[in-house]
């Protein structure tokens, strides 16, 4: 039995209100009687050694992206710009792909090495890799016969 721990309760707290409000954007969004949703769309998976996310930002200039870690959390943050080209004279009949800022945290399923992330930029997609912690790598466990 673990000794109750304030701290791990509270980190536990903190998940399950970001489990909550994960992808939640609220202002205008919300407002304008839509169902909330998450945004950026991701993709997420393993291998032995690394974790590979692919987040789906079409539009989004990748400069004016925020990534940020904390504990197995990543965080993304920034802004679709609205199309300028339009002219405010034109009335839109329909605006589904969205603008704004955004924010998004990603709990991710395993510990990583935060010093070792790659991201990178191409066609509309950030592909980040993320190198496992020695801790979260399969371990072979070698076994003594007699």
């Amino acid at each position: 039995m673990r000794n109750w721990d304030l701290f791990r309760e509270m980190e536990q707290l903190q998940r399950e209100i970001n489990n909550t409000f994960r992808g939640a954007r609220l202002g205008d969004y919300a407002s304008a009687g839509n169902n909330l949703r998450r945004y950026p769309k991701i993709n997420l998976k393993e291998d032995a050694d690394r974790l590979y996310l692919e987040i789906l930002l079409p539009g989004v200039d990748p400069q004016q992206i925020d990534m940020s870690m904390l504990g197995n959390t990543l965080t993304l943050s920034g802004e679709r710009q609205t199309d300028n080209e339009s002219g405010n004279d034109r009335t839109w009949h329909r605006l589904e792909r969205g603008t704004g800022k955004f924010l998004r945290s990603i709990e991710l399923p395993v510990d990583v090495d935060v010093n070792q992330i790659k991201a990178e930029a191409r066609n509309g997609l950030m592909l980040v890799t993320l190198p496992k912690a020695a801790a979260a790598k399969p371990q072979k466990i070698a076994i003594k016969v007699n």
